[in-house]
């Protein structure tokens, strides 16, 4: 059957069990809406909490990252289930025994200020608006590449798809279409890892295929991704080049990034009891495992297929593959020396005058290559966001298997987007509206709230998916750096420090994300031309600096909070009702 039959099969079939979902679990409270009644088994909130957590970033851009990177990819395995850790000793349980609906609520009651909440919620609405950034450009790319439709009118789909289910369903249609999501995600990710694997290796588990011979040659895979790199110019795959302090410090921000994300934090506000939320937390951690475990060996199977695809080939013979991405300005080529054959090396396929990080973008938000003549011998140019995506096409795999890929690819970013935009409703209807500025609304008039907060976010979330502020990874170390410096703080000294007042909070927190914002900011958009160790602040990347934004958080909440006065008896009682193991 046709590739493109089938992705819309397979797609619309997907779309309309969730839509089903959402109509079978309409929400008819705040307490449906916010946290789904708060009676959801802790496998189901596992699998939920999954797919809410494994978004366009894991399932789409993670491999690319490593097929690129390399060793040097690995601090995203490490952070971000790492932070899965920190979320299930430090935060999950004291959370959930705090029993409320959000984090802004949280941080209002233990710092017993408006200020206080209301400083949360501008903190989660900017990490919120950030992250779903990264997620609407993804299915911008699945549907603009797949169904063959403009990437704007892909975004359009997108954003009515979750706007059934987040608007009607809340929390309560959302969690039941995730553990949807999280089944057709895994297989999408598993299937095509699997066949690659026993085409490359003979050997049907990718893990154990990542560590095993070629088919077709008596050398171990890594060994000859580095022979190969090597032929090409490139450092070994297994190389690290990055400085020790970045390593440590991005792996920090990465991990109290993913501990201080509204939408994972607030999963665990739906299991009935505190020891729910710690099995939650071990059921997530060990489903998003399948598939982290197996994005190394998918990083090495693409990078290898890519390469022996690609390099030396005549433009004319390149597979249908290539000119499909570059239909939408994905991949990319200059024949610099007019030889007729791609040539892949090291360095920029881009006019070092205008490089790709300044204005110079396509209509995809891809980077564009020029055609000015330079001295390095690079010619092609591929973003690196496509691997996963291209690779069954690459590998010449059954077209079942291609729509399976673009179905779990849109699962990924739509389950993601849908936890995101009910955090930025229920931050505006409940912690805004309810317990700021309108305390005296009604339940219902609070629910209605919600839904046309959730609808607006929709749309602002529509416009960041039709206008990329940059690639899917970029956008979401963004978010994970901004996390870090001001929620997680934040709420680790709420849990484990009596002192700590709202005063010393609230400073902490500005002064975190501001210092964060303002250097990714800097090195990203406002001066990428530096963006290099020279420059870095201790050496540290924009992508690490989150590390230190946390500690400045740390140290100007401690500080100020000695100098004035402690929290009352009644939050010294909260603090102490939270931690109770009764």
């Amino acid at each position: 059957m046709d590739l493109q039959v089938l992705t819309y099969l397979m797609a619309g079939a997907s779309f309309a069990l969730y839509i089903g979902i959402a109509l079978w679990s309409k929400a008819s409270s705040t307490k449906e809406f916010y946290i789904a009644g708060g009676g959801v088994h802790p496998i189901a909130n596992g699998m939920a909490t999954a797919a809410d957590w494994m978004s366009a970033a894991s399932f789409i851009s993670m491999a690319g990252i490593i097929s690129f990177m390399g060793r040097d990819g690995s601090v995203y395995l490490m952070g971000w289930t790492g932070g899965y850790v920190l979320l299930a000793l430090l935060l999950a349980p004291y959370l959930r025994k705090f029993g409320k609906f959000t984090v802004p609520d949280f941080i209002g009651d233990r710092y017993y200020s408006k200020t206080a909440r209301f400083v949360a919620v501008l903190c989660l609405i900017f990490i919120s608006f950030t992250y779903i950034a990264g997620q609407m450009r993804g299915v911008g790319i699945v549907f603009s590449r797949f169904l063959e439709v403009d990437i704007n009118t892909g975004v359009i789909i997108g954003m009515l798809i979750v706007f059934f289910y987040a608007v009607l369903g809340g929390m309560k249609g959302i969690t039941y279409t995730q553990v949807a999501q999280y089944c057709v995600l895994i297989f999408a990710y598993m299937v095509p890892a699997i066949f690659m694997s026993l085409l490359i290796t003979g050997n049907p588990i990718p893990q154990l295929g990542f560590g095993s011979k070629l088919i077709s040659e008596d050398i171990y895979l890594l060994d000859k991704l580095n022979a190969v790199l090597n032929d090409l110019g490139f450092n070994d795959y297994t190389e690290s080049t990055k400085s020790k302090i970045d390593v440590f410090c991005i792996t920090g921000a990465l991990m109290a990034g993913t501990a201080g994300l509204p939408h994972v934090i607030v999963r665990f506000f739906t299991v009935p009891k505190v020891r729910d939320a710690r099995a939650s937390a071990g059921w997530a951690l060990l489903f998003i495992a399948i598939l982290y475990t197996a994005a190394p060996a998918v990083s090495s199977f693409s990078r290898l297929n890519f390469i022996n695809t690609i390099n030396s080939s005549s433009y004319e013979t390149t597979p249908a593959w290539f000119k499909n991405w570059e239909d939408i300005g994905l991949i990319s080529w200059v024949d610099k020396n007019k030889d007729g054959l791609i040539q892949y090396g090291p360095g920029s396929s881009l006019d070092p005058e205008k490089p790709f990080f300044t204005k110079e973008r396509g209509a995809s938000g891809e980077r564009v290559v020029s055609n000015n003549l330079t001295q390095n011998e690079n010619e092609i140019y591929i973003d690196r966001d496509i691997m996963v995506l291209a690779n069954p096409e690459i590998a010449n795999l059954p077209n079942w298997v291609i729509a399976l890929v673009a179905s779990g690819a849109l699962a990924a970013a739509l389950s993601t987007a849908a936890g995101l935009l009910l955090v930025i409703s229920s931050s505006v209807s409940h912690d805004l509206m309810k317990k700021i500025f309108r305390p005296s609304i009604t339940d219902r008039q609070e629910l209605f709230l919600a839904r046309v907060a959730a609808a607006i976010a929709i749309c602002v979330a529509g416009i960041f998916g039709i206008y990329p502020p940059a690639f899917v990874a970029q956008v979401v170390a963004f978010a994970f750096g901004l996390a870090a410096s001001s929620i997680f703080p934040a709420l680790i000294m709420g849990i484990f420090s009596k002192r700590v007042n709202s005063i010393g909070a609230i400073t902490g927190m500005i002064s975190g994300l501001l210092f964060t914002a303002s250097y990714i900011v800097f090195f990203k958009f406002i001066s990428p031309e530096i963006n290099t160790l020279d420059y870095w602040l201790f050496g540290i990347s924009p992508e690490g600096i989150g590390v230190i934004g946390m500690l400045i958080n740390f140290s100007f909440a401690i500080i100020i909070s000695l100098f004035t006065k402690s929290p009352s008896e009644n939050v010294i009682k909260l603090i102490d009702g939270i931690r109770s193991p009764r």
